[in-house]
């Protein structure tokens, strides 16, 4: 981020740090990010895998409910699998606010958990 992009940014928490056992404990909510623009900046971080891997995607809808839910690709293409091999990771990405229905969230495919995780997004509030 240039200039004060930072000061003028939010953080929203889409998933705590938490030991995810399976994909349900490592799917969030689904995020209203309607009042963003530019870029969603997230970070995802991955900590120790137990065994197997976990998958990162992201998926948008019209609402908080998933109506009309469907996979988004980040700007940089999909993050990388983490695995017991390379763990821990820390990965970013970004998807344009404008590219969005409206609600986001981030979900992580678990083979074999548990793993620990996080994700973080950074974005700039409309009018801001």
């Amino acid at each position: 981020m240039l200039a004060n992009q930072g000061q003028a940014c939010e953080v929203v928490a889409f998933l705590a740090p938490q030991s995810a056992a399976n994909t349900a404990a490592a799917t969030s909510a689904w995020i209203d990010c309607r009042k963003y623009e530019g870029d969603l900046l997230f970070t995802v971080y991955t900590g120790a895998v137990a065994a197997g891997s976990i998958t990162w995607t992201f998926e948008h809808a019209t609402d908080d409910s998933g109506t009309g839910g469907a996979a988004i690709v980040p700007t940089g293409g999909a993050l990388t699998a983490v695995t017991t091999s390379n763990d821990p990771l820390v990965q970013k990405c970004t998807i344009p606010a404008n590219a969005i229905a409206g609600y986001v969230r981030v979900v992580g495919t678990v083979v074999t958990g548990a793993v620990l995780v996080s994700v973080s997004m950074c974005a700039h509030p409309k009018y801001a």
